[in-house]
Order: C-alpha cells, then structure tokens, then sequence
C-alpha cells in the first residue's frame, strides 16, 4: 500500500500591531485595469499536425481566407493537414500606447495534434464593444515537444497551445478614468472593514488632512487635494505607498485532497479535550497446499488460512485551554501524537463541537 504523504503547512503571521503593507501590494485604483481581447484566426506551416478532414470550420476558414486573394475554391476538393483553427486572445495593460507589443496566447480549436512551427496569420483582436484594438501575427512558440512511433509516444507540456511573444500591436488606445469630480477610488484586494477603516486613517495621516472615507469593506473615496490637482501622478504615487495594518480574519482553510491545511494566527479555540486514537487491523492470507503421495489417486488441495490482528493505540486525553491559540494547537496535536493526516478529522471534530472560534473552509 502506498504512504499518503500529507503536507502540514502553518501560515503564522505578525501581529496585527506590526503587520503593515504598502497600499499599492493590497488595494489598486478603481478604473486602473487589463482589458481583454479575443480574436478568430488560422495557424499555417504545420507539419502534417494541422485539422482534419471532419472539421468543418477549418475548412470554411481556408475557403474565405483565399477568396479575399480571387482564389476560389470548393471545400470539398481541400486536403491539407498543415492548417489548424484557432482562438487568439491577449490582454492589453492600462494606459498603453498605439504601437505597444504584447504577447497573444493561441489555443487550437480543432483536433490538431500540433502547433509547432506554425505561423498565426494575421488576426484583428476585438473587445467587449466589438472594436479592434490590437493585431497579431507571427511565429508560435509551444515550449514543449511530442513525438513517437507506432507502439509509443512522449509528450512534454501542451503542443496545441502557443504564444507568440510581442505577437500583437495595439491599434487603438482604451480611454481609461479613474479620476471623477476630482476625486478616485481605491478598491482592496480582500475586503475588510477594518483594513478599510485603518486606510482611510493613514492616508489622512499621511496629507495631515481629512481626504479619505471608507465607504464600505471594499471601496475608499479619496479627494485629491488642490495642490495636487496639477500633478496627479505625484498625489498616486504618495497614496499608493502609504503604509498600513492588514487584518486577516481567522480563518483555517483544508484541502482534503493534497492533505494540506492552512491556519492563520488569529485562529482561538475554546476549551475543549481532545484524544486521537488509531485502530490497527492486520489481515495475513497464508493459504498451505496439501501434496498428495507420488503415483497416488490423491488431488492436490489447497486450505485457506487467515491471520487477523488488532491493535489498538492507546492515547491520552489532552486538554486544550481556554482561548488556545495556534501554538497551543500545535503543542497540544504533537502531545497527542497526531499526524498531519489525522489533523483534518480533529479540526473538523472540534468544529463540530463549537470550540473552533474560526470559519473552516474545506476546498
């Protein structure tokens, strides 16, 4: 039988009198975003790796793409493998310029077994609106490779999922406002209401003026000072590193398939006893085959035996504290002598009985 190996993993962090952060690592400014495009398009030069016959969309593509150039063919009379269908997509970082290079993700859409060596035709990559802000074009790189014979195959990462570096340039500029009645709003990554209180604070500290309001959890209202109003970037740049106190709600997060638990410091525990317990079942087959004399009219008989033991271990009962905390839980488990296997049950156990004062969340 294999070992399940269980990895135990405990996240202690500051306390919450010396755990600060730069705002810009825990929050960003409402408005200030990617922007996604996504775009239809065909791979050529492919090795024989390219769409099938039965993909009748490949077809269609190559049929219309030469007809633009006065080549008018009849789908049916197509045979080539060296073509693969494909959705292109790509994200345009805030403010970019006309003539800025990003990179374009390309995902086969057909049963190619292949993208290496391809060359993505030219592809207008459209936004929500329907509008092209961007053009890709060149030459797929896989990172992987496959190959093989009649019998067997090896394969290293996906073949049919490339990118062309510095593939697409942007054709149109995305108008971004993140600036309104001269005022922004920075929205934080994990709302909290306290966290959100402690920002509007600092920032008030830090411009000695009254300019920020916590609206709710998530989202605070700045007003840019009139001193500030000629140089916006400068009045960011201060706000965005302002230093201030995360508050991490307590919190155990398990995930039961790789065996690994996450527990935060704010995590107590009330009084409660704990005893963990293994029961061990031994179950032996030794089956003895019974010979019969040479030359004789005897059948060979084979007569099962079973060896079954049990074992039991005996444990303590340990009583875990008033308010215990994460280091008490830890003393406590190893006290006990239980395994990072058996802590999910005894997590779930204690939950069950109400002296978890954190929210479990199983993923």
């Amino acid at each position: 039988m294999k070992k399940l190996i269980i990895a135990l993993v405990f996240i202690v962090v500051s306390s919450l009198s010396s755990s600060a952060a730069r705002l810009k690592d825990i929050a960003h400014i409402y408005g200030v975003r990617n922007f996604q495009l996504v775009g239809y398009s065909l791979v050529v030069g492919l090795a024989g790796t390219g769409d099938g016959q039965q993909i009748i969309f490949t077809l269609q593509s190559i049929a219309n793409m030469l007809e633009r150039f006065g080549v008018k063919v009849d789908t049916r009379q197509l045979r080539t493998r060296n073509v693969a269908a494909v959705m292109v997509t790509a994200e345009i970082p805030p403010f970019a310029k006309t003539g800025t290079r990003i990179d374009v993700l390309v995902s086969s859409m057909g049963d190619a077994k292949s993208l290496e060596g391809g060359t993505l035709l030219m592809t207008p990559l459209r936004g929500p609106d329907g509008k092209v802000y961007a053009v890709a074009q060149g030459p797929i790189s896989i990172g992987g490779f496959g190959g093989g014979g009649a019998g067997a195959r090896v394969r290293k990462n996906f073949l049919t999922v490339g990118r062309v570096i510095n593939g697409a340039t942007i054709e149109r500029e995305i108008p971004i406002r993140f600036v309104q009645n001269n005022e922004i709003s920075i929205v934080l990554d994990q709302p909290d209401f306290t966290t959100a209180a402690d920002v509007a604070q600092r920032i008030n500290e830090n411009f000695n003026a009254s300019i920020a309001n916590a609206v709710d959890a998530e989202t605070i209202k700045v007003k840019v000072p009139i001193t500030y109003q000629q140089s916006l970037i400068d009045f960011i740049a201060r706000v965005e590193n302002t230093e201030v106190k995360t508050d991490t709600p307590a919190k155990i997060v398990v995930n039961e398939r790789t065996g690994t638990v996450v527990i935060g410091e704010n995590v107590r525990i009330s009084t409660v006893a704990v005893a963990q317990g293994g029961l061990s079942i031994i179950i032996k087959e030794a089956p003895q085959v019974s010979q019969p004399l040479p030359f004789s009219t005897g059948e060979t008989v084979v007569t099962p035996k079973t060896q079954v033991k049990i074992q039991e271990e005996k444990t303590p009962l340990y009583l875990v504290p008033k308010t215990a905390t994460i280091r008490d839980l830890v003393k406590a488990l190893n006290a006990i002598g239980a395994t990072p296997r058996d802590l999910i049950a005894i997590l779930q156990a204690i939950k069950a009985a109400g002296a978890l004062n954190a929210e479990l969340e199983v993923i």
